[in-house]
């Protein structure tokens, strides 16, 4: 009995200590992860390795909050707040944030955005594929560009289309073959920039099949934008995601600051792609570093000064509205700020746009889903969701190690985007799932099964591509529950987080603004 009120009052200690070093924000975080493991499971820390354990511990710091808080309680503050100090924070009101729940609804909404753009189309993909639908798209670009040529005051439109270069070179007729139209017949209002990973090169580029090249690495930011409104999804530009695979978007309207962001975000990774000529062939933009002929290291040393001049300029000014936001005297009022010519309501959701590109060494996306994973705490839920369950062993870890609940969603072996496929592919589906038995036998193993639930997506005839993670946590001032949904395209595996490059937007949002997330998420639910 002694030893076990000892156990429970060790994190209690631990816990006080943090409310002692207001000014130490890394040893704090260090108490607070030594917190966590003190209340443990006793048979799990003397099974396990202990090398393991220390991978939270050595994870980075909580960043200490130096910006005004934000409104989402009547304290004016929220837990997801630090992430601030990481990435530029968007305030805008939830009657701006509209969840899609289909994807013919997303290739309807992308279709008649880009029939009334007006200035910009902004398009990050994966690929682009070649089916019908896909030249409907394309159609449409090329409609909208004619009309801006013809209308009696030019609108000086332009359209910049980031895609994969491997991928998007694939086979005779690809992405590019697709695209060439509109180079040929709008040169100075059509951007098409192709990316390639710096770490396919050399012999290895020459050896590796054309199926199988983009497993080295490949641009995955999934990023549809028209004017001042933007779509934020994991889908590609293809006719299963038009038509039967299942993905979340997130459709936000009216958001300018966003908008400018991510348009500068994709002209950021364009700069350092191959450029799509109208004859077909590519070149890099001037005094750039060539991806795979140029030397790696100078290469991603400029991609990370490029990309992160975009995070850290944004970060700055976002900083800097919210000062004069907050800290104006008097205090702007809405009323103020419709006469200044700003009829947007007021902010109560909170969107970060976090980035990994691991072979810029820019990680920030990991760096906050793992410190979020870490600080989960008794009571919490987190949602994850994802097509391909392969989850890295860190983050294992931190799911079995921690002592929130879990939901988490997983594709069935049918609705996987590999099942039937032709050769190795095919086997594919059955490698995840004895990923899945493995880590749900470990859950049993430790009786955690009430804690860590997998269920998984089943819809005939449909496959399944969300990758959402999603956290509830009670808000220590208003006691009500605050969220903070990720949507977007890295998943939790190993490829998502060391190869690729892509954005995953978080967004917190005040109690009941955020319900078109979660009602987004019950809709998936259906087809358990």
């Amino acid at each position: 009995m002694a030893a076990a009120a000892a156990a429970a009052a060790g994190p209690v200690f631990w816990r006080r200590l943090l409310g002692l070093l207001p000014g130490r924000p890394g040893l704090a975080a260090l108490l607070g992860r030594l917190s966590d493991r003190l209340g443990r499971n006793p048979d799990r820390r003397r099974r396990r390795s202990p090398w393991l354990l220390l991978a939270p511990l050595l994870s980075p710091a909580v960043p200490v909050v130096t910006s005004p808080p934000c409104c989402l309680c009547a304290e004016g503050v929220h837990r997801f707040q630090w992430i601030r100090n990481l990435v530029p924070e968007f305030g805008v009101s939830s009657s701006h944030v509209r969840v899609l729940s289909s994807p013919a609804e997303f290739f309807e909404l992308m279709k008649g955005q880009i029939k009334v753009a007006k200035r910009r189309v902004v398009m990050a993909s994966l690929y682009l594929g070649i089916g019908p639908l896909e030249q409907e798209l394309v159609d449409c670009l090329e409609s909208t560009l004619e009309k801006s040529l013809q209308a009696k005051f030019p609108s000086g439109l332009r359209v910049s289309i980031l895609l994969d270069f491997t991928r998007g070179s694939r086979g005779r007729k690809n992405s590019r073959t697709m695209l060439l139209p509109l180079l040929q017949r709008f040169p100075e209002q059509v951007r098409v920039s192709l990316f390639h990973t710096p770490n396919l090169r050399g012999l290895l580029r020459l050896l590796i099949p054309e199926r199988f090249n983009e497993t080295i690495g490949l641009q995955h930011i999934k990023v549809y934008l028209f004017d001042n409104n933007v779509i934020l999804s994991g889908a590609n530009l293809s006719d299963s995601y038009f038509t039967n695979r299942q993905d979340r978007y997130v459709f936000l309207q009216d958001c300018p600051e966003i908008a400018d962001f991510f348009t500068e975000l994709v002209d950021a990774v364009g700069d350092v792609s191959l450029q799509l000529q109208g004859d077909d062939t590519v070149q890099m933009v001037e005094g750039m570093v060539h991806p795979y002929k140029g030397d790696r290291a100078a290469y991603c040393r400029a991609a990370n000064k490029r990309v992160m001049d975009v995070i850290n300029s944004a970060r700055m000014r976002q900083q800097m509205l919210h000062a004069q936001t907050f800290h104006s005297d008097p205090l702007l009022t809405q009323e103020d700020a419709a006469a200044a010519g700003d009829r947007r309501p007021a902010p109560d959701t909170w969107i970060y746009p976090l980035i990994q590109m691991k072979p810029f060494e820019i990680q920030i996306d990991e760096i906050v889903t793992e410190t979020l994973l870490t600080e989960a705490e008794r009571g919490a839920k987190v949602y994850l969701t994802t097509g391909y369950f392969n989850l890295t062993q860190a983050y294992m870890d931190l799911v079995l190690g921690t002592r929130a609940e879990y939901q988490i969603l997983l594709a069935s072996p049918e609705v996987n985007g590999f099942f039937g496929a032709k050769g190795v592919a095919g086997a594919i589906p059955a490698a995840y799932v004895h990923i899945e038995r493995q880590f749900y036998s470990e859950v049993c193993s430790l009786g955690q099964q009430e804690r860590v639930q997998l269920q998984e997506y089943w819809r005939r005839d449909w496959t399944f591509h969300a990758k959402v993670e999603e956290t509830e946590a009670l808000c220590l001032h208003c006691s009500r529950v605050q969220d903070c949904p990720r949507v977007g395209s890295p998943g939790p595996g190993g490829p998502d987080r060391y190869r690729h490059g892509e954005p995953s937007p978080a967004a917190a949002a005040s109690p009941g603004a955020g319900a078109a997330l979660p009602q987004g998420r019950r809709g998936v639910l259906c087809h358990l």
